[in-house]
């Protein structure tokens, strides 16, 4: 995903280092706060593949800036991930959101429609984060535990409001592709 994120923030502008790894930090920095051992050998990687371009330039100070673009290569390749996310791209929350806040770069309304309808198969999906002994899944009005409650409550409430977004959006998208 920090891949995904480099390249869907450089198709926005050309960014240096520094200001790259702020954005990239505002998006997931609260569950995986993104480090420079973690962040430059990415770089570096879409960089050797042809997929961003590094200039320098001059900085304000002493010490030049070195300015990160996509290629078309990259806008690419930035296409193709969010065409063809994989299963834990959709079924992981913080990497849904990452890809959600690229998906605007497919320009296909009906590419962009197949994620979401991806997403709402899986969030249609009977699931809970706890079940019973025969592997059925629990209800929060079946637990006594008022956190585990809490839990389900708080997982229901967000659901719901993601189904209806989705299915919003998905008949906004069906319109605009006739």
């Amino acid at each position: 995903m920090l891949e995904l994120a480099i390249l869907g923030f450089l198709h926005d502008a050309p960014l240096h280092g520094y200001e790259l790894r702020k954005r990239i930090t505002a998006l997931t920095g609260h569950v995986r706060p993104v480090a420079e051992s973690t962040l430059y050998p990415a770089i570096k990687r879409l960089e050797k593949a042809g997929l961003i371009a590094r200039e320098t330039q001059p900085g304000s100070g002493a010490a030049p800036r070195h300015v990160l673009s996509l290629t078309p290569e990259g806008r690419q390749e930035l296409r193709a991930r969010l065409s063809t996310p994989a299963r834990v791209d959709i079924t992981d929350e913080n990497r849904w959101f990452t890809l959600l806040a690229f998906l605007r770069h497919l320009e296909d309304d009906r590419a962009q429609a197949a994620v979401l309808e991806s997403r709402l198969a899986f969030l249609e999906e009977p699931a809970s984060f706890f079940y019973d002994d025969s592997g059925r899944p629990l209800r929060a009005e079946e637990l006594d535990d008022p956190f585990r409650r809490g839990i389900l409550t708080i997982a229901r409430a967000t659901s719901r409001a993601e189904l209806a977004w989705l299915r919003a959006t998905l008949t906004s998208l069906d319109g605009r592709a006739h």
